[in-house]
């Protein structure tokens, strides 16, 4: 194997688990009824709309599983999406003092 197959393969399985990632957030956002584009919006106010995580909500509706929060902020920090991750936790913590 050589070295340009093997860098394709780690950046297709990194774009792979980035995708799932995403899919995660807009599935804990759905169970809590919240917007993924203002919390994203929020974290990153100056970055384009996430196009990926666009395309990514049209193809999620169907889903619905469970998503526990504490795995939701594990997943946004370990892809280096702390500015996320500190929305979320916000948004956790506006949740449990409305419930």
């Amino acid at each position: 194997m050589d070295y340009k197959t093997s860098d394709e393969q780690v950046i297709q399985k990194y774009q792979e688990d980035e995708q799932l990632m995403i899919r995660l957030f807009i599935q804990w956002c759905a169970n809590h009824n919240l917007d993924p584009h203002q919390l994203y919006k929020r974290a990153y106010p100056h970055q384009q709309e996430n196009n990926t995580m666009k395309q990514l909500i049209k193809d999620a509706e169907n889903n619905k599983i469970h998503i526990d929060n504490e795995t939701m902020l594990d997943v946004l920090q370990v892809f280096g999406n702390d500015g996320l991750a500190f929305i979320v936790a916000e948004e956790i913590e506006r949740l449990s003092r409305n419930s």
